[in-house]
């Protein structure tokens, strides 16, 4: 059983790519990343000789602390109760993660984050399907604070110049996140982040890429997952209302992917199997 205010891996991994996910701060030192440059999904570091400062601007938020050791943990997780998050430590912290085999973001893939820690990137105008699936994955698995820029085709090179953002799903030299071969960006994104090990993302970038590349016959949900994206494109005017909107389309598709393949439902289902006669 967890200590007090801590969580166990087995629950944390539970929560990681859904809209209720704590915000996860990894407080390792420098020399403890460069041991395991990795992170934990959706984790974002900040400097433990820091935390007095950074730790106001989590009050009011459910928190998990991901350290070296549990001893860290637990300090930085007071502290912030202090300022007035609800705040847990991750039990055996990242090296406990690590050792159970639990999916980690491969940092050298994630582009620079400001001092907010927050990325950024760029993409055409106008989205469908990848260009709301892959903020999707970024904001649940990557950066939940990412924020992304929708221009004109023409302009997503000279902003991503301009502005430092990173291209995605959109011709170009040099761009790393787009479609190869018959893969779509989601599905070099699942991999390249080192998440193809999650079979529900995997279930869902096949979704992905039958209807962002007109194949319907990948997977049966392709078809309603682009009559759902074409409406949504039409709904909305503005992009990034779309992209809102489309989040829970996403949370409910991955949802389903990770628990519910072998449900089925229909009319009887919830008919009574016997009757009761009134006394």
């Amino acid at each position: 059983m967890p200590a007090i205010n801590a969580i166990a891996a087995d629950k944390l991994v539970k929560l990681i790519g859904t809209p209720g996910c704590p915000a996860i701060i990894d407080i390792r030192t420098d020399a403890e990343f460069t041991a395991e440059p990795r992170l934990i999904p959706g984790a974002v570091c900040r400097p433990f000789a820091d935390a007095a400062r950074w730790s106001m601007a989590l009050a009011g938020r459910a928190v998990i602390v991901a350290g070296e050791s549990d001893t860290a943990s637990h300090g930085v997780a007071a502290l912030l109760r202090q300022a007035g998050a609800d705040a847990d430590a991750l039990e055996d912290g990242v090296p406990g993660w690590a050792a159970a085999g639990f999916a980690m973001i491969d940092q050298s893939a994630v582009p620079p984050r400001d001092g907010d820690g927050r990325t950024l990137w760029v993409t055409r105008a106008r989205p469908k399907v990848d260009r709301i699936a892959c903020p999707w994955l970024i904001r649940r698995f990557v950066d939940p604070a990412a924020q992304f820029l929708f221009v004109p085709a023409p302009e997503v090179a000279g902003v991503a110049v301009r502005m430092g953002a990173t291209p995605f799903d959109v011709e170009g030299d040099g761009v790393r996140w787009t479609h190869r071969g018959d893969l779509c960006t989601f599905d070099l994104m699942v991999d390249g982040f080192g998440l193809s090990g999650i079979d529900a993302l995997a279930r869902l970038a096949t979704i992905v890429r039958g209807a962002d590349t007109a194949r319907p016959d990948l997977a049966p949900e392709a078809a309603g997952l682009l009559a759902i994206s074409l409406g949504l494109s039409r709904m909305f005017a503005e992009d990034l209302a779309q992209l809102d909107a489309g989040m829970p389309v996403y949370d409910a598709l991955y949802r389903w992917c990770r628990d519910a393949t072998g449900e089925t439902h229909d009319w009887t289902s919830h008919t009574p199997a016997t009757s009761r006669s009134p006394k």
